[in-house]
């Protein structure tokens, strides 16, 4: 297929609105976010005075993607503490927001931990609110840093496997600076292969549910000047056969003990696909996505969309008569099966890029040996601990 569009490897690097970040208002700190669900119309921020706001957000997908998640979570903590809330309360709701990504509840843990350990050691709750702030301010910037590291783990992975460049890579979801306190994950990779001139194409899988890669990573690919593709889901089998691909680059929303991948659904199949075509299959994640208590990919709880996202399409000035406030393209009552994300088996993944390195082969002891190099265990411990003290939601268990 011809690359007539391709660019050269210089990065436009657009001035962007970041994806959240926290003000100090004088009737009280807020929490602001890029409303994803309005891009790439329009770059509309939405504003969180407490809670409850970010937990509709995190649902409502304005605020998503597992590193971002999250940040937000322990800026929801920091949020509920500043403005006098019930913090346990605040806690658990927003862990419980969004089932599968493990990041909510661990910087949800993280934050809260900080909160308590300040009261527990004699301080006021002002005192506790700005230790949970701290803390969220820490996981942002630890995000950054890891998004960098990711980056360039990832690069030199793909000059090993693929050695001359002109690497022609499909992606899944978004993964870029969108989900990010950086650059992102598996996106930051490409954008790294880009800016080094060695990205021939990136393959965009438009992805349900919502077509976040056609409305958030072709968004990000065109203001970072890069040669990009879109293509519907089910068009990326062609594109193997005709061996226009060189590799497949994705997230995690949660890696288990097993390293078998949680991520948008679709990222099983492409995983077939590139098993049977011999391309490598590559999962960017933090090594927070890594979750130790998971132990098996059966274990991880697989978040069920609405039906209406599959029967009805929101259509401009189209009349609303659906459930979802849609225009119907199934018939009344048709019964949706609509998951928001797979699970691929480790067996599957040819290499897992964190910010510490790169694990291949894909084994329960390299995940271990990772967590353990990271520091994940005790931390996670300490974290658990001291959030348990005041209550457990879903996902602080």
């Amino acid at each position: 297929m011809a690359d007539q569009y391709a660019q050269s490897g210089e990065d436009k690097r657009p001035a962007e609105i970041p994806a959240i970040r926290w003000e100090e208002l004088p009737e009280g700190p807020v929490l602001v976010l890029l409303d994803q669900t309005r891009l790439p119309a329009e770059e509309v921020e939405t504003v969180c005075t407490d809670a409850s706001a970010l937990v509709e957000a995190i649902r409502s997908l304005a605020v998503r993607g597992a590193p971002l998640l999250g940040i937000a979570g322990a800026y929801g903590v920091a949020l509920a503490a500043a403005r006098g809330f019930d913090v346990d309360e605040a806690a658990n709701a927003l862990a419980s927001a969004r089932p599968t990504a493990v990041n909510l509840s661990l910087g949800v843990r993280r934050a809260r931990a900080a909160y308590q350990a300040e009261l527990a050691g004699g301080g006021d709750p002002a005192q506790g609110a700005r230790a949970a702030l701290a803390a969220a301010r820490q996981l942002h910037r630890e995000d950054a840093e890891a998004s960098a590291r990711m980056a360039a783990h990832g690069l030199a992975l793909l000059d090993e496997l693929l050695p001359g460049g002109g690497h022609r890579i499909l992606t899944h979801c978004n993964t870029g600076a969108l989900v990010s306190g950086g650059e992102g994950t598996a996106f930051a990779v490409a954008l790294a292969a880009h800016r080094m001139g060695r990205l021939r194409r990136l393959w965009v899988d438009e992805t349900r549910p919502l077509l976040q890669g056609a409305r958030l990573t072709a968004y990000e690919a065109a203001r970072s000047g890069m040669a990009y593709t879109l293509l519907t889901d089910n068009a990326a089998g062609s594109l193997f056969a005709a061996g226009e691909v060189d590799a497949v680059l994705i997230g995690a929303d949660r890696i288990a003990g097993d390293g078998s991948v949680a991520n948008k659904v679709g990222s099983y199949p492409l995983a077939v696909l590139a098993r049977y075509h011999h391309v490598p299959f590559i999962v960017v994640a933090p090594v927070t996505t890594v979750d130790p208590k998971t132990p098996d990919g059966a274990a991880i709880e697989v978040e069920q969309r609405p039906g209406y996202e599959v029967t009805e399409t929101a259509a401009p000035q189209a009349p609303v008569t659906g459930a979802g406030a849609g225009m119907p393209v199934a018939p009344l009552g048709t019964q949706a099966y609509n998951p928001a994300f797979d699970v691929t088996p480790p067996e599957l993944v040819t290499a897992i890029v964190t910010e510490e390195g790169v694990i291949s082969p894909v084994t329960a002891d390299a995940l271990a040996g990772l967590c353990t190099k990271a520091g994940r265990g005790a931390a996670e411990a300490e974290a658990g601990a001291e959030g348990g003290r005041g209550g457990r939601g879903p996902e602080l268990s």
